[in-house]
């Protein structure tokens, strides 16, 4: 199927042919058809499977289409997502997929100032794309309402429980008009997201894509056994024997990406941390620097992974191991992108077999073991 047969309008597929994109992704085929008519949608699809456009294309083509007949230029579509990282994505995909249909979209996020963001309000927007503590705060102080939302998204719900924003998600759902079209993403449906789908959805068309326990079949996975204290000579020696060039690393806290990162340097390897306590501006650059390939290694907490969407990524290597399965698939799902091979590499210490033991059971297979 190519998305000539997904009854989208031929603004937005000239936009999808300039980007070089002929066929959808199995969440885009069965979900654009679904938002195209006006149902409320439940999506359950990991990360890398194309959710992003799953929504943005049809919003685009609504919105459009409403223009002849509606004052635009106020909010009519609302998308939260839990991240910054994430909400720049989104708003650079609705850029590249609505450059031909006059949609005019605001990204909001906290960390920086809110002058600019405020200013883009005023001049007017059809869509905001917001994370949830600046919109809060913009609503009460009265530069933004939510009273004329014609469509509402959540994207990656199950990771707005985890960085503790259920709550005001539900305080931003409290000021969305009763009726619209609500578009629900999450990888994972825990029972609280499962009660959260209940009150925003009505009568939803579901779809699912790859649920979570299967990891991305285009990901070779291997896993080293050493210990905590040798992890980073391995990480040197497997850096300087040519076999990885560009790499993301996984560790689990701030304060471990830095040291990781500077030791890293010291070794003479490029490489840069990104997480939840850098500046906006230190994280786009630290982002921008890797995808141009002038740092070599990019060292990543989960916080910030699912904003992190790097074309060809080849090596995806977890220096140390979630304590929660599920986030094992979200990263390695960070390579083998678009169809792409890709390679996940994780350091496992003696600690760490617990959670070694709980993805092998979350994935279904065991992960092969390197001697070398």
């Amino acid at each position: 199927m190519s998305f000539n047969n997904l009854q989208l309008i031929e603004p937005v597929l000239k936009a999808l042919s300039d980007e070089g994109y002929v066929n959808p992704t199995p969440i885009q085929e069965k979900s654009i058809p679904l938002i195209l008519q006006e149902k409320d949608l439940l999506g359950c699809a990991r990360t890398g499977t194309g959710k992003t456009a799953a929504f943005v294309l049809p919003l685009l083509q609504m919105l459009h289409q409403q223009q002849a007949v509606q004052k635009m230029n106020r909010i009519k579509a609302l998308i939260l997502t839990p991240t910054r990282e994430l909400a720049i994505q989104i708003g650079e995909s609705i850029r590249s997929y609505g450059k031909y249909v006059s949609i005019k979209h605001q990204v909001i996020y906290g960390g920086v100032s809110q002058n600019n963001q405020v200013q883009g309000i005023r001049r007017g927007a059809d869509i905001l794309v917001a994370t949830p503590g600046r919109l809060l705060d913009l609503m009460q102080q009265r530069h933004i309402s939510l009273s004329e939302i014609r469509f509402f998204v959540l994207d990656e719900a199950d990771r707005m429980l985890d960085m503790g924003f259920i709550h005001d998600v539900k305080r931003i759902i409290s000021q969305l008009p009763a009726t619209r079209q609500t578009l629900f993403f999450s990888a994972t449906m825990p029972n609280e997201i499962k009660r959260l789908a209940d009150i925003l959805l009505t009568n939803p068309a579901k779809v699912q894509v790859d649920p979570v326990s299967s990891a991305v079949d285009t990901v070779q996975q291997q896993v080293y056994f050493v210990e905590k204290q040798n992890k980073q000579s391995l990480l040197i020696h497997l850096l300087n024997s040519g076999a990885v060039d560009t790499v993301l690393v996984f560790t689990q806290m701030k304060h471990s990406a830095d040291r990781l990162s500077r030791h890293l340097n010291k070794a003479g390897i490029r490489a840069e941390a990104i997480h939840g306590n850098k500046t906006q501006n230190a994280r786009q650059s630290a982002l921008m620097n890797f995808k141009n390939k002038k740092t070599r290694v990019l060292v990543a907490t989960d916080i910030v992974a699912r904003g992190i969407d790097i074309d060809e990524l080849k090596y995806v290597i977890n220096f140390e191991l979630p304590n929660v399965p599920e986030t094992y698939v979200h990263r390695i799902g960070r390579t083998g992108r678009a169809g792409e091979c890709g390679t996940a590499i994780s350091f496992c210490d003696w600690n760490e077999k617990i959670f070694l033991k709980d993805i092998q059971k979350l994935i279904g297979k065991n992960i092969p073991v390197m001697k070398e």
